[in-house]
């Protein structure tokens, strides 16, 4: 089980998990996150204090990803499959991205 950290504009707002390859994925909205009056992440995932699940990795966090030659070179570099979306999440978690979402492993900071 691999698990990010989903950060809006400096703060956390949840945790995407990837339960086990294969086996779906889960985003829920962290409880002190939901308590304060900030936004949603996305307008396909509202917030409400009961997990999001899905078989595929959810399209918001799918569009995070590189494409092209870009994905390649993160694969390369960070000895990821292209296929495994979720590694690639992993691979640019702490990297600079563009708008006002990133993610970074939950192992690297805690939850």
């Amino acid at each position: 089980m691999r698990q990010l950290n989903v950060i809006l504009n400096g703060q956390k707002a949840g945790v995407l998990t990837e339960q086990f390859p294969g086996k779906g994925y889960r985003y829920e909205y962290l409880p002190e996150y939901l308590r304060g009056d900030n936004p949603h992440i996305s307008v396909t995932l509202p917030k409400k204090d009961t997990p999001y699940c899905s078989d595929t990795l959810f399209p918001f966090f799918a569009n995070l990803l590189p494409e092209g030659a870009l994905r390649r070179v993160v694969c390369r570099k960070h000895h990821v499959d292209e296929n495994d979306f979720f590694g690639i999440l992993c691979a640019m978690g702490g990297a600079d991205s563009i708008g006002a979402v990133n993610v970074k492993e939950v192992s690297d900071e805690g939850r």
